[in-house]
């Protein structure tokens, strides 16, 4: 599904336009209406009031798009943690199943670091389905091995492949955790109506156009940044899988 803000630079470029035309519309207005001082005064009351509203929610959405950040790169920690520890449980089992297992770890892994380095729509569906097959594949290794030789130490071995799994959810479901369309949606609409509001104030200065014009480019910098940080795929702060690639080390010297 489309989603503009996975687009950084059209975002910024696009609220950049609609910004800057609704403080000339709010030019408009006010030379239209040609206000009285006593009026004027009052608006600016307003002004000031709805920016300082607008600041304030950009601050809390740009909080959410750190929160959300920070817990995509704590869940990346996470996974490299269960693979390297179940990496270490397989010895509790037969040696035949602690090879296979060990084997099916590595491609696993390599597929892991493939979600978050994979940018392609389809060639994710791939690795995410190959996920899903080698998901299911060490699963039956570790099942038939316990109900083989039911002890404590399988049991710690299923329990580690446990945690494999649920890791990758939780990453899956951090990565779908995104700020609200409708939060975009009322920050985007105070926006345009401080935008208009500044307009509407500066039909009284001289040098106008540059008044108009920094209003407009600070907020869609700021949008353009919110969506960086918030879109895991898109723009340019990505989640490195550095945590995961230090443990194909341990695959490649057992």
């Amino acid at each position: 599904m489309f989603r503009l803000t996975d687009f950084p630079l059209l975002l910024f470029a696009l609220s950049l336009l609609l910004l800057w035309a609704c403080a000339r519309l709010g030019v408009g207005i006010a030379d239209w209406r040609a206000a009285e001082r006593g009026e004027r005064e009052d608006f600016d009351l307003v002004l000031a009031a709805t920016l300082t509203l607008l600041g304030l929610i950009i601050g809390f959405t740009f909080s959410m798009a750190i929160s959300r950040f920070d817990l995509r790169k704590g869940y990346e920690e996470g996974e490299a943690n269960s693979i390297g520890t179940e990496y270490l449980r397989v010895e509790l089992l037969p040696a035949a199943d602690t090879a296979k297992l060990r084997g099916l770890l590595g491609e696993y892994l390599q597929q892991r670091i493939l979600f978050y380095t994979t940018f392609d729509p389809q060639r994710l569906q791939q690795v995410n389905a190959q996920t899903s097959g080698l998901q299911g594949r060490m699963w039956a290794v570790v099942r038939d091995s316990a109900v083989a030789q039911p002890n404590a130490l399988s049991a710690l071995a299923v329990s580690g492949l446990n945690d494999v799994l649920n890791a990758a959810g939780y990453t899956q479901a951090a990565w779908t955790n995104r700020v609200p369309r409708e939060a975009w949606a009322l920050m985007v609409l105070i926006a345009m109506l401080g935008n208009l509001m500044i307009g509407y104030a500066a039909s009284r200065m001289k040098r106008r156009a540059v008044f108009l014009l920094a209003m407009p480019v600070v907020l869609a910098i700021a949008f353009f940044l919110i969506a960086d940080i918030d879109s895991p795929r898109g723009g340019y702060v990505h989640i490195k899988p550095q945590n995961l690639l230090t443990l194909t080390g341990l695959f490649q010297h057992p």
